[in-house]
């Protein structure tokens, strides 16, 4: 059985990463990454624009920790298992 990947790996000469999802659960995923980011900038902003670059970054590694995890390895040409 064929691994399903969530995220493409970018194509050759794209740089380094993922592309855009392949399935709900990737898109679920990264809907999920853009509504915490901006319900953190109402939420976590007026304590200091400090904490709210800390949970961003925060959030941008969780998101790599998922690609890495459930998407295409980088640096190959995608499958196109869609």
């Amino acid at each position: 059985m064929a691994k399903k990947y969530w995220f493409s790996a970018k194509p050759p000469g794209n740089g380094w990463g993922w592309g855009p999802p392949f399935t709900w659960q990737g898109w679920l995923v990264f809907a999920a990454f853009f509504v915490l980011l901006i319900g953190g900038g109402f939420h976590i902003t007026p304590y200091g624009v400090h904490y709210y670059v800390a949970y961003t970054c925060a959030l941008a590694g969780l998101l790599m920790l998922i690609c890495s995890r459930k998407g295409e390895p980088p640096g190959r040409f995608p499958t196109g298992e869609r």
